[in-house]
């Protein structure tokens, strides 16, 4: 009946010891690293067979009998190195020395011992055969208590005839049943741990979800903008593009139409200003429907590179052909300056190059009211991004209106402008500056721009110096 009391009160220790644990775990524990954690664990283990002894059942004056070996068990099944269970067993072991040193408690300590090594061969061995964890469970119990029973029988105090007769029959079934027992409460203990745990991670992968869906939806929020944005840009583009193709073809058919009818009072002087008007009207047309041609093409990725030797030195001649009429015309200096350190030819293709250039001027001279425009090529070492190299830079600059810093990202988009209404003011397409960048690109280059509102404007036209052999 003793056996009975002893062994239960043991049970019902460690089971609120095992329930304190868990608690100190939850909240002082889950957070720390993961060897605090197998430390505070192993010393636990410990102190609960410590702990079992200190209210064992008193025999004799030397003899205690308690369920120091649940703790062994239970590490056993919760550890998976083997050396641990050994020094589980030894240290268990040692604190029975704790009560006193005399024949008993060295028994007792060799006990625990052999039960360690024995609990780590054994732990070995159902690895090796991939038992289920109850199964490992069952096999640890049994094998432990009956081990522990012929330790007590053969190198205990207590003759082995008294122990197997009066002892055994009563501690043996006690400490299995309470030694299962126990293994469940521990095993729904970790369970309702794992599902905590769970429920946490779950908790954490919702948060990230949910974040993520937040996230998305700004995306989608600023992509539905840029659409209706893209699309109120198109549509006043399409508005400017009305406005720029009906006033040529309106002067090519209204002065063809005077041109055609019979009327003898037109001098020879009026028929060659019609003459005139229409073929510069019919000229301003070509280039819109040019530009419109070439940004289709480059999106559609069909407008083709023919690269070749350019000579260098004859741009500013082709350019300032162009130019000087529309320069004297706006009463706008025109200067071109060409660095003396400069190849005679580059390897490109010649005629994008001079589109890009003819745009850049073009806007140039557009948005200038007074001062002047320079053309400057020359030599640089370094392209964008620290990219090593000899490039050719050809920066248009001029003195014209400025473009804002806000809005200087805008210009070089397709159907985007610094202001919507700039092309109604100035003419033109607004399509130059994208074609531009998407042709710089192609032949292996970039444009890049300096600006100040009311102070002017510096784009600069950055392409690799190569020659046919470096391709």
């Amino acid at each position: 009946m003793e056996f009975s009391k002893i062994f239960l009160g043991n049970t019902a220790l460690l089971v609120t010891v095992a329930y304190l644990a868990n608690l100190i775990y939850k909240y002082a524990l889950s957070r720390t690293s993961s060897s605090i954690k197998y430390i505070s664990s192993v010393l636990l283990i410990i102190f609960c067979g410590w702990l079992s002894m200190f209210f064992g059942y008193n025999v004799s004056e030397n003899v205690i009998f308690d369920l120091r070996i649940i703790p062994l068990i239970i590490a056993t099944i919760a550890y998976s190195e083997p050396p641990t269970l050994v020094i589980i067993g030894a240290s268990i072991g040692l604190s029975r020395l704790f009560f006193g040193v005399n024949e008993a408690a060295i028994a007792g300590c060799l006990n625990l011992c052999i039960l360690g090594v024995a609990a780590a061969v054994l732990h070995v061995w159902m690895n090796r055969r991939n038992f289920g964890l109850m199964t490992q469970g069952l096999i640890a119990i049994i094998v432990i208590n009956l081990l522990n029973c012929l330790d007590i029988a053969f190198l205990g105090v207590i003759p082995p005839q008294t122990y197997f007769i009066e002892i055994m029959p009563v501690t043996l079934p006690l400490s299995l049943v309470l030694s299962l027992i126990f293994s469940l409460i521990l095993r729904d203990f970790q369970l309702e741990r794992n599902r905590t745990v769970q429920i946490k991670h779950s908790n954490v992968l919702l948060s990230a979800q949910a974040e993520e869906l937040h996230k998305a939806k700004i995306v989608l929020e600023e992509r539905a903008k840029e659409l209706a944005q893209s699309s109120q840009y198109k549509t006043e583009f399409l508005a400017n593009m009305s406005h720029e193709l009906r006033t040529p073809l309106n002067s090519i058919i209204n002065f063809a139409q005077l041109i055609s009818e019979e009327d003898e009072g037109h001098t020879k002087e009026e028929m060659a200003e019609y003459g005139t008007i229409i073929f510069q009207s019919g000229r301003e047309l070509l280039t819109i429907i040019n530009d419109i041609l070439d940004l289709t093409k480059v999106e559609a990725g069909q407008l083709e590179i023919v690269k070749e030797d350019m000579n260098v030195s004859e741009i500013p001649q082709l350019l300032g052909m162009h130019f000087e009429h529309e320069a004297e015309r706006g009463n706008i200096a025109f200067e071109m300056l060409l660095d003396q350190r400069l190849p005679q030819t580059m390897y490109t293709d010649p005629n994008r190059v001079q589109q890009i250039l003819r745009n850049l001027l073009s806007n140039a001279f557009k948005f200038t009211h007074e001062g002047k425009v320079k053309l400057n090529i020359r030599l640089a070492q370094t392209g964008k991004e620290d990219e090593s190299g000899d490039w050719i830079v050809f920066d248009v600059i001029d003195s014209g209106i400025g473009i804002p810093k806000g809005k200087q990202a805008y210009i070089f988009e397709a159907f985007k402008q610094a202001d919507g209404s700039i092309n109604r003011k100035y003419g033109g397409t607004g399509l130059g500056l994208s074609i531009s960048r998407d042709l710089s690109r192609l032949l292996g280059g970039y444009i890049d721009l300096e600006s100040e509102e009311g102070k002017g404007s510096r784009f600069s036209l950055h392409l690799p110096l190569l020659d046919a052999e470096s391709i």
